[in-house]
């Protein structure tokens, strides 16, 4: 029989491509996203990658809406909850971002227990593994067993706040409510590769901003880097591994900072104007005042927080696409839909 999954978040960047390798990979899905006038575009998009659209199902859903979790999930065998509010700008209220996140996800989960799920796996984040470090504390390498302090504002963004919680939420959920359940969640790092369509993910805004000319010089930034495919990829072994329940896995395939992504940039690009100049430090601060943009990566100005991703690839076999290749696909990709002009 054809196994079925419920897969949150399907308009977005990362939800796109885990649908298609879903698909092609013979499950039949059905995608939940907020906005229903979406669907027949993403029908076009989707199905260009994939001879199987017919399998897949797309359904009008809110996080908030706990009566239609409980339709949703009956009768599927795995979950992919991939959806998380993302805001460009850190909202006044972090509540409006921290409880949908952290309230919609234990509304999936517990409809999930009522529906005999087997497994849910949660698209958490690296940064509940790198950040929410005491000051000084904030460099190294740190693996899943280290977990971040959501209490410390000082290091930890309302986005990133808001995945600590969720994810400990979401443990504490399955220990206390539903034992039998299997929870698997996923911690990504910035999320490059090719996007689909104009709304790709906010770290490709690093690649689009370095090749259009609207970075004059690269912020002492650095970050662990995946490839979306190769996301989608670990998402589904995580689904699919019998070893892989109650883990969690980073997912990430190595730091890069800013002015090292450039240079693979100006490689491929020569005849681009990519910055080559590094800004100061007081001078990223000032420039963040004026683009909000710059905000949510802040915190790692000056840091070097790398992530330890060998678990994923020692237990479950993952082969994460290079740096190189996600960040080209990535610009690739920009260019293609005319997105960089």
């Amino acid at each position: 029989m054809t196994k079925e999954v419920l897969l949150t978040g399907v308009s977005g960047f990362l939800g796109s491509h885990t649908t298609i390798q879903l698909l092609n990979k013979g499950y039949k899905v059905t995608g939940t996203l907020r906005n229903a006038s979406r669907i027949s575009e993403l029908q076009q998009i989707i199905g260009k990658h994939t001879p199987y659209i017919n399998n897949l199902t797309f359904v009008e859903a809110d996080l908030s809406d706990e009566k239609i979790w409980q339709e949703l999930t009956s009768g599927k065998d795995f979950i992919q909850h991939v959806a998380s509010p993302f805001p460009l700008v850190s909202p006044k209220n972090e509540d409006d971002v921290i409880q949908p996140a952290k309230q919609g996800t234990l509304a999936i989960l517990k409809a999930a227990a009522n529906n005999n799920v087997k497994r849910v796996v949660l698209t958490s984040s690296s940064s509940s593994v790198l950040h929410g470090k005491p000051r000084g504390k904030e460099n190294g390498t740190f693996d899943e067993s280290v977990w971040a302090d959501e209490n410390n504002r000082a290091d930890l963004n309302t986005y990133y706040r808001s995945k600590v919680i969720t994810e400990k939420a979401a443990w504490e959920y399955v220990k206390q409510h539903a034992p039998q359940m299997e929870l698997v969640t996923v911690l990504p790092g910035a999320i490059l590769g090719p996007a689909l369509e104009n709304d790709y993910g906010n770290s490709a805004g690093i690649i689009l901003k370095m090749m259009d000319g609207s970075l004059p010089a690269m912020p002492q930034i650095g970050f662990d880097i995946a490839d979306v495919r190769s996301v989608a990829d670990l998402l589904i072994l995580a689904m699919e591994k019998p070893a892989a329940a109650g883990q969690r896995f980073l997912g990430t395939s190595g730091f890069l900072t800013m002015k090292e992504i450039a240079v693979i940039l100006r490689k491929k690009y020569p005849a681009r104007k990519i910055p080559k100049g590094q800004l100061p430090v007081w001078f990223t601060h000032l420039l963040s005042w004026f683009d909000k943009s710059l905000q949510p990566v802040m915190l790692d100005l000056g840091k070097t927080r790398k992530a330890n991703s060998a678990k994923a690839r020692k237990m479950l076999g993952w082969e994460p696409i290079n740096n190189e290749d996600a960040i080209i696909s990535c610009s690739e990709s920009l260019l293609s839909l005319d997105l960089i002009k």
